[in-house]
């Protein structure tokens, strides 16, 4: 008995170190059992880390412009990796510095940072915070998904914590700054550099650095093109930070601020977007969805793009008043290559491409092809013709400024935009004679057959009616409207390469109609509604167009061998403040051709094709003398030498005395058939519809 209290004793008399012990391995015990099942369960579906460094990405598509420049990068775009030893000390300490400032001494996770994390987020309600390291966030980078969940979240700390073991931390920095993503499809410091500065990330400044460090956070919350304001106070943030942190002095950080950061051009250049977006569509019928990288080589020309952008800004912000709150462009040189397009006011604001997909009927601009067909039946530039009140079934087309002017020639009218004697001419000869004209250049929507087409109820885009005028300015060839060059490899290998002469191609017009339409197209231009785009010492042509209450406005012109064409609206269809083809529209055209103008060196309009063998120009004071000479002699007409100044692309001098080969309709009674005086003269305000 004595020996069972003397054995109760010792196990009652342990002292607390062997307590303390005791229950020390107990725990640690039921501590390694619990370690090991918490890691089975949650490390059983971990990824496998030997595709450390496999990159899993859409494949990116470049678009260069004509003379190589970058337009624009689609999908991921990621350079070669930068060598952190060859970077600015400050270019790696800006994203240790807002990032992770404990980088250097945890463990992989910073338990101070998401103690503090937790804190703050608790007492906001909200996440307001995170707690995650730049390892940590390295291994979600790699290996893990974005979802929110405690299975997610404890696979990063694991992760976190055998890519501490595994690396040094400058290997981890340098992995997770050739990694991450920064907006825009751009991966890695070296492919952020090169997309918003344009530039090696070895040559960033600390403001540069900085605005990199602060897009981390949320890349499109924070992006320099979009959100520019946003983005400025973030990189003043990181700037403090870095301060703080002793990675920049004071001195330093005064001049980071007081420098401007200024992003690319060619990223801040979003109205060639709308270009981008069409030629993406182009891209997929020509070689299907992209498996690998696509260089594309465009036809758009980077400075005359510009160009639009400025002036298409400067009249929507003069004409805002007015109403004009969307525009769209589309210039094409004479192969139909497009060299510039705006398709909005803003493509951050609004995606939707109008020069492509908007279709808003044409006005009067849609009159040139109701002329062609005219001058195919016979008509010519002197052919008289009568603006008086006509009635076709229940329509009764009006002029825009409510009178009639009587007899004219038919060139007087097409400067005048005379609708009674569009409307009248086309019911002559024949409506379907103007859709095949306007399809046979390029109008590829539907054309109806209504009356009012003549005066332009015809909905068209903007592409389309560049592409149709294209004719008028290249010899009367029919093109179609084309952004792609060529489509290669960044090795080399070429996919796709556009012949070298539009596919639509073959001669649309001949001559003299050619040559009689641009006469008259000319003259809209020199004395007509579109005298406000006329350049000294430059050959000109082109229509304007507006439509009933002022709902859509137009002006197309062309020289030798360039087209724009240009339209002004608002996307509601509700109408503008009496805004005209001849004022918003011809002031954006002519804007954009002062500036492109001398950057293309254009020749005058070409001629065409040759001319029917003994034809020669009409001559209009010829004609009035031959006439009246031929009233008094009672013989032939005379032609008299010396053709109009505007017609000095016409054929060579020497002109037999015969009239035009072309059958010329009857013209209807007038004064001038009796030998009396012409015509009054004809109302010199500009008309219009």
């Amino acid at each position: 008995m004595a020996g069972r209290t003397a054995t109760g004793g010792g196990a009652g008399g342990r002292t607390r170190l062997q307590k303390a012990l005791y229950w020390g391995g107990v725990a640690a015990v039921w501590g390694i059992i619990f370690l090991v099942v918490f890691f089975t369960v949650f490390a059983r579906g971990l990824p496998d880390t030997s595709a450390l460094y496999d990159v899993d990405r859409q494949p990116s598509i470049t678009y260069l412009d004509r003379n190589g420049a970058l337009i624009a990068t689609r999908g991921a775009q990621q350079a070669p990796p930068a060598d952190l030893s060859q970077l600015p000390d400050y270019v790696p300490a800006a994203f240790v510095a807002i990032e992770d400032r404990r980088f250097y001494w945890h463990p992989g996770f910073d338990p101070i940072g998401m103690s503090r994390a937790a804190l703050r987020n608790m007492r906001a309600g909200r996440v307001v915070e995170g707690g995650s390291t730049i390892t940590q966030q390295l291994a979600k980078n790699l290996f893990l998904t974005p979802d929110q969940t405690l299975r997610r979240k404890t696979q990063e700390l694991m992760l976190a914590v055998w890519l501490e073991m595994k690396f040094s931390k400058e290997e981890i920095l340098a992995l997770y700054l050739n990694r991450v993503y920064f907006g825009a499809g751009a991966y890695g410091i070296e492919a952020a550099s090169l997309r918003y500065f344009d530039k090696s990330a070895r040559d960033l400044t600390v403001g540069e650095a900085a605005l990199l460090a602060g897009l981390l956070k949320a890349p499109s919350r924070y992006s320099p093109v979009s959100e520019r304001e946003r983005a400025a106070a973030r990189a003043t943030v990181v700037l403090d930070e870095m301060e703080d942190a002793g990675v920049i002095t004071a001195e330093q950080r005064r001049a980071a601020a007081a420098e401007p950061v200024r992003v690319s051009r060619t990223l801040a250049t979003q109205h060639a977007q709308y270009f981008i977006d069409w030629l993406d569509q182009e891209i997929r019928g020509l070689v299907g969805e992209p498996t690998e990288d696509l260089v594309v080589e465009t036809t758009l020309d980077l400075t005359l793009q510009t160009a639009a952008e400025r002036s298409v800004r400067r009249i929507l912000e003069r004409d805002a008043g007015r109403g004009v709150e969307q525009a769209a462009l589309v210039a094409l040189d004479g192969e139909g290559r497009v060299r510039a397009l705006i398709g909005g006011a803003s493509y951050a604001d609004s995606q939707f491409n109008r020069a492509i997909d908007a279709r808003r009927q044409a006005g009067s601009a849609f009159k040139p092809f109701v002329y062609l067909a005219a001058l195919e039946a016979g008509y010519t530039p002197e052919t008289p013709v009568v603006d008086e009140p006509i009635r076709i079934g229940a329509w009764e087309p009006r002029n825009y400024s409510g009178t009639f002017a009587g007899e004219m020639t038919l060139a007087e009218a097409v400067a005048q935009s005379t609708n009674t004697v569009a409307a009248s001419i086309a019911d002559q000869i024949g409506r379907d004679s103007v859709a095949r004209a306007a399809r046979r250049l390029g109008i590829t929507g539907r054309v109806g057959l209504e009356p009012a087409m003549a005066l332009g109820a015809v909905e068209v885009s903007p592409l389309e009616m560049a592409q149709a005028y294209d004719a008028f300015a290249n010899g009367g060839r029919r093109v179609e409207a084309h952004g792609i060059t060529r489509i290669r490899t960044p090795a080399g290998r070429v996919i796709y390469q556009r012949a070298a002469r539009g596919e639509a191609g073959g001669q649309a017009i001949n001559n003299p109609h050619l040559y009689y339409l641009n006469q008259m197209l000319r003259g809209v231009v020199q004395r007509g509604t579109a005298r406000a785009v006329n350049i000294p010492g430059r050959d000109l042509a082109g229509k304007t167009g507006t439509t009933s209450d002022y709902k859509d406005a137009w002006f197309v012109g062309y020289t030798g061998g360039f087209t724009v064409a240009v339209w002004v609206g608002k996307d509601d269809n509700s109408p503008m403040r009496g805004v005209t083809g001849g004022q918003a529209p011809a002031a954006i055209w002519k804007g954009f051709m002062d500036a492109a103008l001398p950057r293309l060196n254009v020749q005058p309009i070409p001629s065409g094709p040759a001319m029917p063998e003994g034809w020669v120009p009409a001559d209009p004071v010829g004609d009035l003398l031959g006439r009246l000479a031929g009233d008094e002699a009672g013989g032939e007409p005379v032609v008299e030498p010396g053709p109009d100044p505007a017609m000095s692309q016409g054929p060579p001098n020497e002109r037999p005395v015969v009239r035009p080969t072309a059958p010329r309709p009857s013209a209807p009674a007038g004064p001038d058939q009796r030998g009396e005086a012409p015509p009054p003269e004809k109302r010199p305000d500009p008309l219009f519809f």
